[in-house]
C-alpha cells in the first residue's frame, strides 16, 4: 500500500519523459499531460501528509541495492516523515499551479513542449532531493535541480543575457556544490556511512573529536562537517557572497522564476540545514556563522531591492531577503520556524511572480516598472492579488507572512545574545525596506500615471482562466495558510515534527518568546507600517523632490551603491574573474600548456627529431669519397670494440652506429 507513495517521485519523471520523447507529436497536449501528472503527484502527497499527521508514522521505503563497496552501503531508499511530507505538499502544489499557468503563458512559444517537460524535470529532481534517505541520493536531486535551472534559465537560448545568466547560475552553484561534496566525504570518513539515520545517531559519539588542521590548529570534526554543509547550502539558497546568480536568473520565463523562488532550488539549502539539524545542534560555532550570514543576507537583499527598476528583479531580491530570515532562524536553532516561514513564503512568492508574469504578459513583455503605471483599472484582478501577495510579504497582520516573519524576529530578540540582537536589528531594517520596495512596486506599476507605450497600455488585459485560477488559489492561501498551520508547526507543545527535527534542550527558546517585552513584538509592525507610508508619501506627494534629491553628489553615491547591488558583481568581475583569467593565461596557458607541456610533449619531441634529422642531413653530401671515409672510420671503431670491448669510452659505441647507418 505505502509503495504507492513512490508515485509522488515517478509521476513528474513520467511527465518529463512523455513531453520530451513525444512532444513533437503531442504539441499543446504536453501541457495537459504534465499538469495532470503533477497534480496527481500533489494529491498523493496530500494523502501522505494527512496519513502522517493523523497516525504519526514514518515510512522508509527501500527499493533496491545501489552501491555496496567495502564499508559503503547505499540503497535506493526514500524517507517519508513530517519534514518530507510538508516539502512534498509545497513543491507539488506550487508546481501544479505553475504548470497550469504556463499552459497559457507559454502556449505561443514554438518550444512549448520542451518548456513543459523541463518544468516536470525540475519538480522530479526537487522531490528526489527531499525524499532521499542518504546524502548521496540527496546529492542527485541537488545536482539535478542545478541542471534543470540551467536549462530553464537558458530556455530562450538565442538571447545572450539568458546564456550569461544560466552559466553564472551554474558556476556559482558549483562553488557551493564543491563544499557540499567535501562535507559528504568528511561524513563518510568520520561515520563510515552516508545514511541519514546512521550518521545522525552517531553524532554524539564524535561530538568532541578534534582534527588537526594546519600547524597546531585543531577544530572539531562536527564543526568542519557543518561548515562544509552550510557553504553548500549558501550556494543553493543564495546567501550573501554566493547570491549573485539569483537576480540574473530572471532572464528565464516568468513561470520558471516562480518555481525556482517559491518551491524548488533556493529552498534546497534551507531544507538541507533543517534536515541536518542533528549535526548543526552539536556545532555552536557554525550556528553562530549561520545566524550572522543569514541576517546579513536579509539586510543586504532588502536594501538592494529598494532602487531596482526591473519588476522581477525586485521580487527576486525579496526572495533573497526572505531566505536570509529562514537561514538565521535555523542558526538560532528554531528550525521549525524556518520551515514554517519556508512553507508560507512559497505561496505568496509564487503569487507575486505569477502576478508579475500577468503584468508582463499584458504589457507585451515589458519588465521596467518606470514604463508601466495606471494598470489598476486595466488589470483589476492582477492588482488585487498583487496587493494580497505584497501585504503577505511585508508581514501585514493576519496574512501568511505575519505569522512566520514576526516569530523569526521574536526568536532572535528572545536569545538575549549579541548575535541574536544583531540579527534582530538587521531583521527590523530588512522589514522596513521590504515594506518600502513592495509599496514602491505597487505604486509604480498600478497606481501612478501611465508611463508606458500608449498602444501597449490600451491593449493590456487579464489572462484567461488558466492564468487567473492559479493566482486566485495562491491569493486565498496567502491569506489563510499561516493561520491554518501555525499551531501545528510551531504551536507550544506540538509534537508535529517528531524526530524529523532535533533541537538541543539548551537551545530551545520558543518558550521565551511568550515572555518577551511587548515593544519587541510591536516594533516589526511599526516599522512595516512606516515603510509603507514613507514609500507612498514619497512617490505620491514628493516624486519630483525625490528625483531631484537623487541627483546631488552624496545621494547619487548612496543610490548607485544600492542600485548596483553593493558592487558585488563589479568586485567579482574586476578583482576575481579578470585576475583569474589573466593569471590563467600567463601562467597556465603560456608557462604550462605552451611551455612545460609542449616542450616535453609533442612540440618538444618534434623539435628534437627535426634537429637530429637536420644534423644527419649534413653528412648526406652525395659524394662516394665521403661515404667511403665514414665506412673506414666505422670499420676502425668496430675493430677497437672487438679488441677492447667495454673498456672503450661509452660515447664510442653510438658513434659507430651513427657512422654505419
Amino acid at each position: 500500500m505505502h509503495y504507492m507513495y513512490i508515485l509522488i517521485v515517478l509521476l513528474p519523471l513520467l511527465g518529463f519523459l512523455g513531453g520530451s520523447l513525444f512532444g513533437r507529436h503531442m504539441g499543446k497536449g504536453v501541457g495537459t499531460l504534465t499538469t495532470l501528472l503533477t497534480s496527481l503527484s500533489f494529491m498523493i502527497s496530500l494523502s501522505l501528509f494527512i496519513d502522517i499527521v493523523s497516525t504519526g508514522n514514518i515510512y522508509l521505503l527501500i527499493l533496491n541495492d545501489w552501491i555496496y563497496v567495502d564499508s559503503l552501503f547505499i540503497d535506493w531508499s526514500f524517507c517519508f516523515d513530517t519534514l518530507t511530507s510538508v516539502m512534498l505538499v509545497v513543491v507539488t502544489f506550487i508546481s501544479t499551479l505553475v504548470h497550469l499557468y504556463s499552459t497559457e503563458y507559454m502556449e505561443h512559444d514554438p518550444h512549448f513542449p520542451r518548456f513543459m517537460s523541463y518544468l516536470s524535470l525540475f519538480t522530479f529532481f526537487m522531490i528526489m532531493l527531499v525524499t532521499a534517505n542518504n546524502f548521496l541520493q540527496m546529492f542527485i536531486g541537488w545536482e539535478g535541480v542545478g541542471v534543470s535551472s540551467f536549462l530553464l534559465i537558458n530556455f530562450w537560448f538565442t538571447r545572450i543575457q539568458a546564456n550569461k545568466a544560466a552559466i553564472k547560475a551554474m558556476l556559482v552553484n558549483r562553488v557551493g556544490d564543491f563544499f557540499l561534496l567535501l562535507g559528504m566525504f568528511t561524513i563518510y570518513v568520520v561515520f563510515h556511512s552516508l545514511d541519514y539515520d546512521i550518521v545522525f545517531a552517531l553524532v554524539p559519539t564524535v561530538a568532541n573529536e578534534k582534527i588537526m588542521l594546519f600547524g597546531n590548529i585543531q577544530m572539531n570534526v562536527i564543526d568542519i562537517i557543518c561548515l562544509f554543509l552550510f557553504l553548500g547550502a549558501m550556494g543553493k539558497s543564495a546567501q550573501i557572497g554566493l547570491h549573485t546568480w539569483l537576480p540574473d536568473a530572471m532572464e528565464g520565463p516568468t513561470p520558471v522564476s516562480a518555481l525556482i523562488h517559491a518551491a524548488t532550488m533556493v529552498t534546497a539549502g534551507v531544507f538541507l540545514i533543517i534536515r541536518c539539524s542533528y549535526l548543526f545542534e552539536h556545532s555552536p560555532l557554525i550556528l553562530f556563522v549561520i545566524t550572522l550570514v543569514g541576517s546579513l543576507t536579509a539586510f543586504f537583499a532588502a536594501t538592494t531591492g529598494l532602487f531596482q527598476n526591473d519588476m522581477k528583479r525586485v521580487i527576486a531580491y525579496s526572495t533573497c531577503s526572505q531566505l536570509g530570515y529562514m537561514v538565521f532562524a535555523c542558526g538560532l536553532s528554531s528550525y521549525e520556524v524556518g520551515i514554517f516561514h519556508l512553507s508560507n513564503h512559497a505561496f505568496f512568492k509564487a503569487l507575486l511572480f505569477l502576478g508579475a508574469g500577468s503584468v508582463i504578459h499584458a504589457m507585451s513583455d515589458e519588465q521596467d516598472m518606470r514604463k508601466m503605471g495606471g494598470l489598476k483599472n486595466l488589470l483589476p484582478f492582477t492588482y488585487a492579488v498583487m496587493v494580497i501577495g505584497s501585504l503577505a510579504l511585508i508581514g501585514f497582520p493576519f496574512l501568511a507572512g505575519f505569522y512566520s516573519k514576526d516569530i523569526i524576529l521574536e526568536v532572535s530578540a528572545s536569545t538575549y545574545t549579541t548575535i541574536g540582537q544583531f540579527a534582530y536589528c538587521l531583521g527590523l531594517m530588512a522589514a522596513f525596506c521590504t515594506a518600502y520596495y513592495s509599496t514602491r512596486l505597487l505604486y509604480l506599476v498600478f497606481l501612478s500615471e501611465p508611463n508606458g507605450n500608449k498602444v501597449v497600455t490600451l491593449h493590456a488585459h487579464e489572462g484567461s482562466e488558466r492564468m487567473t485560477l492559479p493566482l486566485f488559489i495562491l491569493a486565498i492561501f496567502s491569506i489563510i495558510i499561516g493561520y491554518m498551520t501555525k499551531d501545528m508547526f510551531i504551536g507550544f507543545g506540538t509534537n508535529f515534527w517528531s524526530t524529523s527535527i532535533f533541537i538541543h534542550p539548551y537551545n530551545y527558546i520558543m518558550v521565551d518568546i511568550e515572555f518577551l517585552p511587548l515593544v519587541y513584538k510591536l516594533l516589526p509592525l511599526v516599522l512595516t507600517i512606516a515603510g509603507v507610508l514613507s514609500a507612498y508619501y514619497i512617490y505620491y506627494f514628493k516624486m519630483r523632490e525625490f528625483f531631484a534629491l537623487k541627483m546631488n553628489s552624496f545621494s547619487k553615491l548612496f543610490f548607485n551603491f544600492f542600485n548596483k547591488k553593493w558592487y558585488f558583481d563589479r568586485f567579482y568581475n574586476e578583482f576575481i574573474v579578470q585576475n583569474l583569467m589573466k593569471d590563467s593565461y600567463f601562467f597556465f596557458y603560456q608557462k604550462m600548456d605552451r611551455g612545460l607541456v609542449e616542450q616535453f610533449g609533442p612540440i618538444g619531441i618534434y623539435r628534437i627529431i627535426n634537429m637530429l634529422i637536420t644534423f644527419v642531413k649534413e653528412f648526406q653530401s652525395g659524394y662516394v669519397l665521403h661515404y667511403l671515409i665514414y665506412f673506414v672510420l666505422g670499420l676502425f671503431i668496430f675493430t677497437l670494440i672487438s679488441i677492447f670491448g667495454m673498456q672503450l669510452p661509452f660515447f664510442v659505441i653510438p658513434i659507430y652506429f651513427f657512422l654505419t647507418i
